[in-house]
C-alpha cells in the first residue's frame, strides 16, 4: 500500500497555476509526469464554463503564460528536437483561438515571466551584463559560448539564489509591441545569434534567423531585478531592485519605470535596514498602486507585513487595512474595493473591503472550514483562486464577491484520494497561548505510531496541500502524522510571530512539544513509538529536538536543515539571516548540543541548495559521526544515515528522486519505530 500511495501522489496531474484576464478567461497550467515517468511536464487548459479545453499538447513543457482578451494565449516552451531532447532555451509562442501555435521569438537565455498590458507584451530577460540590446546580447553570448567560458564575475550579493547560480547575465524588463493581427504579422530579421529560421518553400530552413516580435530593453537602475508589476495600459511598471550600499547588503529599492516614454526610473522608496518595499498591483485607472511594506527581521524587531496605497503623482501613501491582523497581499476588485487571501487558524480566508476601510470583512473561508486559498485574481467580476487543504489537492474555484459563495470550477488536475482521517489537536503553551495542530490518522482503532512534522519558513502554516511533505503516504503506511503550528506560524496574528522569532529554539520548540504531549495522550496514538521530522526551518527544529529530547523519539529525519546557525549566515544566499541571528547563535545553535544526540538521524540534503547550503548537511553528517552520543550498531558502525541528492536544491523536484525520498524516509521510520528490516531500493545503488 505504501508504494501505491507514493505513486498515486507523485503521478497525479497537478494544478500548477492559474492565469486569468479581466474579461473572464481562465487558464490552468497542469503538471504531470512525462511519457518516461521520470520528470514533469506542464500543459495549458482553458476553463470555459463547464468545459475543459486543452490548449497545448506534445512533450514540450509550458513555462510562463499570458492570456489575451481576444483569445490568444502567449506562452514559453522549449522546442523538442527529432532526438526527443528539449532545446536549451525556451522560445516564445502564441496560440490563436483556432489553429496551431506560432513561434514569435527565440533568444539565448530564453524568456522569463510574461505580461500583456495594452498593446504590449512585457517580459523579463536574462541579458549579458555588457549588452545594451538584443543584438549585442546574442553576439556576446555566442562569443562566451564559443570560448567555452562558464565563469561568472560578481560585484554584488548574492551570487546564487535558492537553486541556481546568478550571472554572468543580469535580469532586465523588455517590451514588444503586439501587431494588430498576429496571424498576418511578418517575420523580420532577428539579432545575430538567435536560433529561429525562416522556412523556405521547399521546407528547408534559410540561413537568416527571423522572428515576429522584437524586444526593447528598458533602462534599469543598478542592482538585480527582484519583482515587477505592470499597469493595465502597459505604460508604467513598479520594480523592486536589490542592491548593496554602505553596510546594507542586498536591500531592495522600489522604482517606477516608464515603459513607453523613455523617462529615467524614478525611485519611490529606498530600502533601509528596518523597512523594505515591494511592488503590488496598480489600480484599474493606473493612478495608484498597492505597495508591500515589510518590517525586516533584526536583532530587536520581528518580521511584519503590511500594505500601503501609493499615490503615484504625489508619492504619498496611506496604510491599507491597518486593523487586519494577518499578512495580506491584496488585489483590486474595482477602483474602490480590494480582495485578499490569508492564512487563518490552520486554514485560509478570503477578505474584501474598501481601499480606505480600517479592516476588511471575511468573505469566504475561515476557521469553520478546511480549505486555504492562493493565487487569487479577478476575472469577469468574480474572484478566481486555487483552493486546497491538508487532505484536498489544489483545484480551481470561483468566489462570488457579493456573498462569498465558493463554487468549484471544472478541475483539469486529478483529485488524490489517500487513506486516513483528519482531526485537530489543541494544547496550551507555557505562556498561556492557545495552540493547535492537524492530526492525520490511519484507518482502524490503533494505537498508531506517530511522526511529527515541523513546518519550514519559519513563517508558515500547515494549512494547505503539499506534494513534498504530504502525510498521505505515511498514513497509508500506518503512521499518524501530527502537523503542529507553533510560534512564528502565520495565520494566528502578529503576536504569534513575535512569540518565537528571537528564540528559534525556544517557544516554537516548547509549543511543538506541548502539542506532541497532547497527541500521545490520545488512545489511538502509541506514545512509545514516535519519530520527528522537518525540512528547512523544520529541519533546524528536527536538529534542535535531536539535541534536547534524548531518546524520546526513536528516530529523527532532518531535510535541508540548519545545523550550525553561525556559519549559515556567511554561506546562505539570504542576506537577511546573519545579523538577526548574532545573539541567538549563543543560545539556539543545534550544533552546540551534538553530544546530547542519541536518536538515530536520517540527514537529507541537495547539493544545489543555496538557501541552506550543502555545507550545513556535510557538517551535520561529520558531527554526528564524531561527536554524537548515538549508540553504534552491532558492528560498531553508525546508525545515522545520509540521503544526498547531487542535482536537487532546497526541494526535491525530480519524479524519481521524490519517490526515493518518500521510500527512504518511510524505510528509516519502519526500521527504528517499528523494528522492521528495510531493503533500500535498487535505484539508490
Amino acid at each position: 500500500m505504501t508504494h501505491e500511495s507514493i505513486e498515486t501522489l507523485l503521478d497525479a496531474a497537478r494544478l500548477a497555476g492559474l492565469e486569468t484576464t479581466e474579461g473572464g478567461r481562465i487558464l490552468a497550467k497542469v503538471s504531470r509526469p512525462d511519457a518516461k515517468g521520470t520528470s514533469y511536464r506542464s500543459s495549458l487548459v482553458e476553463i470555459d464554463g463547464d468545459r475543459l479545453l486543452p490548449l497545448t499538447r506534445g512533450s514540450a513543457s509550458v513555462g510562463a503564460v499570458a492570456a489575451a482578451e481576444d483569445g490568444t494565449t502567449y506562452f514559453t516552451a522549449k522546442r523538442v528536437g527529432e532526438d526527443g531532447e528539449e532545446s536549451e532555451d525556451a522560445q516564445l509562442w502564441a496560440l490563436p483561438v483556432r489553429g496551431e501555435a506560432r513561434e514569435l521569438a527565440t533568444r539565448p537565455g530564453g524568456f522569463g515571466g510574461l505580461t500583456i498590458a495594452g498593446r504590449h507584451l512585457i517580459t523579463e530577460l536574462e541579458v549579458h551584463s555588457q549588452a545594451a540590446d538584443e543584438a549585442e546580447h546574442a553576439e556576446l553570448t555566442k562569443k562566451r559560448s564559443t570560448a567555452k567560458v562558464t565563469a561568472a564575475f560578481h560585484t554584488g550579493f548574492p551570487t546564487r539564489y535558492w537553486d541556481h547560480d546568478l550571472g554572468p547575465t543580469r535580469p532586465v524588463l523588455a517590451i514588444a509591441a503586439l501587431p494588430d493581427d498576429l496571424a498576418l504579422a511578418e517575420r523580420t530579421p532577428a539579432p545575430a545569434g538567435a536560433d529561429a529560421k525562416t522556412p523556405s518553400a521547399d521546407g528547408d530552413d534559410e540561413d537568416q534567423p527571423t522572428q515576429v516580435l522584437h524586444f526593447r530593453h528598458l533602462a534599469m537602475p543598478a542592482g538585480r531585478l527582484l519583482d515587477w508589476t505592470v499597469d493595465r495600459s502597459g505604460e508604467k511598471a513598479l520594480i523592486a531592485v536589490q542592491d548593496s550600499r554602505g553596510d546594507l547588503l542586498a536591500v531592495p529599492d522600489l522604482y517606477l519605470l516608464d515603459l513607453v516614454g523613455g523617462e529615467a526610473p524614478r525611485l519611490l522608496r529606498e530600502g533601509t535596514a528596518e523597512i523594505e518595499h515591494g511592488p503590488g498591483e496598480f489600480s484599474p485607472d493606473g493612478r495608484r498602486a498597492l505597495v508591500g511594506r515589510y518590517r525586516t527581521w533584526t536583532q530587536t524587531a520581528t518580521m511584519g507585513v503590511g500594505v500601503e496605497l501609493l499615490d503615484l503623482a504625489t508619492g504619498e501613501s496611506t496604510p491599507v487595512w491597518p486593523e487586519l491582523d494577518h499578512w495580506a497581499d491584496p488585489i483590486w476588485l474595482d477602483e474602490d474595493t480590494l480582495v485578499a487571501t490569508t492564512d487563518e487558524q490552520g486554514r485560509g480566508a478570503v477578505w474584501i473591503g474598501g481601499v480606505h476601510d480600517p479592516a476588511p470583512r471575511r468573505l469566504a473561508g475561515g476557521p469553520d472550514q478546511d480549505l486555504a486559498f492562493s493565487g487569487a485574481s479577478v476575472a469577469g467580476g468574480a474572484i478566481i483562486a486555487s483552493a486546497s487543504g491538508i487532505a484536498v489537492a489544489p483545484h480551481p474555484v470561483r468566489i462570488d464577491p457579493a456573498d462569498g459563495t465558493v463554487t468549484a470550477l471544472p478541475n483539469p488536475a486529478e483529485p488524490v484520494d489517500l487513506p486516513g482521517t483528519l482531526t485537530e489537536v489543541t494544547a496550551t503553551a507555557e505562556d498561556g497561548t492557545d495552540l493547535r495542530a492537524w492530526l492525520r490518522l490511519p484507518e482502524g482503532e490503533g494505537p498508531h505510531p506517530l511522526v511529527v512534522f515541523a513546518h519550514g519558513g519559519p513563517w508558515g502554516s500547515w494549512n494547505a496541500w503539499t506534494y513534498r511533505w504530504n502525510p498521505g503516504p505515511f498514513v497509508a503506511a500506518g503512521y499518524a502524522v501530527l502537523l503542529p503550528d507553533p510560534a512564528i506560524s502565520t495565520g494566528y496574528g502578529q503576536a504569534m510571530i513575535d512569540r518565537g522569532q528571537h528564540e528559534l529554539g525556544g517557544a516554537p520548540y516548547t509549543d511543538i512539544m506541548a502539542l506532541t504531549d497532547a497527541t500521545i495522550a490520545r488512545e489511538d496514538v502509541d506514545a512509545e513509538r514516535t519519530a520527528f521530522a522537518g525540512g528547512s526551518y523544520g529541519g533546524y527544529m528536527a536538529n534542535w529536538v535531536a539535541g534536547h529530547t534524548g531518546d524520546r523519539f526513536r528516530c529523527i529525519v532532518t531535510h535541508a536543515s540548519l545545523w550550525d546557525t553561525a556559519t549559515m549566515g556567511a554561506t546562505t544566499d539570504n542576506s537577511g539571516w546573519e545579523r538577526p541571528m548574532r545573539e541567538q547563535n549563543r543560545l539556539y545553535n543545534p550544533k552546540d548540543f551534538v553530544a546530547d544526540i542519541v536518536a538515530p538521524m536520517l540527514v537529507i540534503h541537495g547539493d544545489r541548495d543555496y538557501r541552506v547550503p550543502i555545507a550545513q548537511g556535510h557538517a551535520l553528517w561529520y558531527d554526528l559521526h564524531t561527536f554524537s552520543g548515538t549508540p553504534r550498531d552491532a558492528e560498531g558502525r553508525t546508525r545515522h544515515r545520509y540521503l544526498y541528492f547531487p542535482d536537487e536544491g532546497h526541494w526535491i523536484q525530480g519524479r524519481g528522486n521524490a519517490q526515493v525520498w518518500y521510500e527512504t524516509f518511510l524505510g528509516f521510520l519502519d526500521e527504528h519505530v517499528r523494528g522492521e528490516e528495510w531493503t533500500r531500493p535498487a535505484t539508490l545503488g
